[in-house]
């Protein structure tokens, strides 16, 4: 189990108001509606509390239509800057699994790139670590998001779970701890149901990595059939595709625990799977939709297979990537998603032909009312906290998503499946003021969104830096993004200088 330096206290951030009012920008609900403005925006407290049209672009702001400022009241000018509701992040382990790495680290690139809640996946620093920081947070103690606490399956417990009944204690054991859900990497069908069935009674959420050694006994549409709620990654969907094998095509040599193995055939998976438009591909398909089941791709976290000397290199790494993390993502036989032992061109045709298969299913998903989510899986195979998101948005867009459903699904959509649409994931009155700022067109060009920005030839002929998250709001707390990114400059150079 890592471990992961606590938080400090806050001491970024201004309010929350008792009014603050945003004037002149142009808002992307969330819901799938264009931009619209300019508008202003009345937040009262930690609550949007009404958004109101000013009139039409490139002619004077009518304000007769503009709410009035009282003496208190903060006022700040956003003119021609987009406003979208805060980022979710449905797979973001806090630090992942390395060592001593500043949890302040984390929540910082995650704010400064507009992540307003995360869904932690395993709670691998101890579910008591997770909770202590989700009330930090709670009550903006501490500089970071929104934090629901899922629990990986078993921790915690003083020995093997190996029954159903032992599964269904362990559940209502950590449901009475505060847990929010559980991942799931597999069990015995028996163990999963019973697991399954007690944490719906529990009212806890379910998340799923389907691990290629419990894969057979229950693929995706299996434990959809269960309860589970989401799945991540792709790992169980080839599977319930197949048609003329029932397990996946392995070398006689494959070895599970040499993840080169493991990720070589991962990334042939696809192509063993149901064409698009067959008979298995549409009932797979429409069964999952009926079950109201939410796919969590973390398309990001798998891009070094198909192209590892883009993601090693990656501009952002010099000033944003702690040296701790540089050095797991090295190849290593010990170290997760370090399996980069001797990747060939080979490799990454097989993941680019893998990309595309797993992309249209997700686009073909999505266009028949499947909810699809955004999540980063960061801390891992060279991507960081914050751009690996962004990333996920350039690629969710590449698998035939309209810019405006890649923002649904990181704000509206995972609001939807955390059962929190009626707090956050969406720009209306009556929810939670959480919004991303930038002074740039999002939807036109998702890069202006990277920390590191758009690198663009300005009309003088002189090349420059665009973008970047200008202000996140959350809880009505109003952070400098940019200062944020400062501050993670100096949490590396410092990291950088001790070694």
């Amino acid at each position: 189990m890592a471990e992961t330096l606590d938080a400090p206290e806050r001491s970024e951030g201004e309010g929350p108001f008792n009014r603050l009012i945003l004037r002149g920008g142009i808002i992307i609900n969330g819901e799938g509606a264009p931009p619209i403005g300019p508008v202003d925006i009345i937040i009262e407290g930690n609550t949007i509390k009404s958004i109101r049209s000013v009139g039409a672009p490139g002619v004077a702001i009518d304000e007769s239509k503009r709410p009035k400022a009282g003496p208190s009241d903060k006022v700040m000018d956003i003119s021609g800057h987009y406003v979208m509701p805060g980022f979710v992040d449905m797979h973001a382990h806090i630090a992942g699994s390395v060592d001593g790495l500043p949890a302040e680290y984390p929540f910082k690139l995650w704010l400064a790139h507009g992540i307003t809640t995360i869904r932690e996946p395993g709670s691998f620093n101890g579910l008591d670590w997770t909770l202590k920081h989700q009330k930090l947070s709670q009550q903006n103690k501490i500089t970071a998001p929104r934090i629901v606490p899922y629990i990986g399956f078993g921790m915690g417990w003083d020995k093997e779970i190996t029954t159903p009944k032992e599964a269904r204690k362990w559940v209502r054991h950590v449901a009475n701890e505060g847990a929010a859900g559980i991942k799931f990497f597999g069990l015995p069908k028996d163990m999963m149901e019973a697991a399954l069935d007690e944490a719906t009674k529990q009212g806890l959420g379910t998340m799923m990595h389907h691990a290629q050694l419990n894969v057979y006994g229950t693929n995706a549409l299996d434990s959809a059939r269960l309860g589970l709620t989401s799945m991540e990654h792709w790992y169980g969907l080839p599977e319930a595709l197949f048609t003329d094998k029932t397990i996946q095509d392995y070398p006689l040599e494959y070895n599970y625990n040499d993840e080169s193995h493991r990720f070589t055939e991962a990334g042939r998976l696809w192509q063993q799977a149901a064409e698009k438009g067959s008979e298995r591909w549409n009932a797979v398909r429409d069964e999952l939709i009926e079950l109201d089941f939410t796919i969590d791709p973390t398309l990001t976290i798998y891009e070094a297979s198909r192209d590892v000397m883009r993601e090693r290199e990656a501009e952002w790494h010099d000033d944003y990537t702690h040296p701790k993390l540089l050095e797991f993502f090295e190849p290593n036989r010990h170290s997760h998603g370090s399996y980069f032992f001797d990747w060939t061109t080979q490799n990454e045709i097989d993941w680019k032909e893998n990309y595309r298969i797993w992309m249209s299913f997700l686009n073909d998903y999505k266009n028949h009312g499947g909810r699809v989510t955004t999540g980063s899986d960061t801390g891992y195979i060279y991507k960081i906290f914050g751009f690996g998101l962004i990333r996920e948005f350039e690629l969710l867009q590449e698998a035939g998503f309209h810019p405006l459903e890649v923002i649904q699904s990181a704000t509206m959509n995972g609001a939807e499946a955390l059962g929190m649409d009626d707090k956050i994931g969406s720009l209306r009155p009556g929810k939670l003021a959480d919004l991303v700022i930038v002074d740039e067109n999002p939807i036109a060009n998702f890069k202006v969104l990277y920390g590191t920005g758009h690198y663009r030839l300005g009309l003088d002929n002189v090349p420059q830096r665009v973008g970047g998250v200008k202000y996140t709001i959350k809880d009505g707390i109003v952070f400098d993004a940019r200062q944020l990114r400062e501050d993670v400059k100096a949490i590396v150079e410092k990291a950088k200088q001790a070694k």
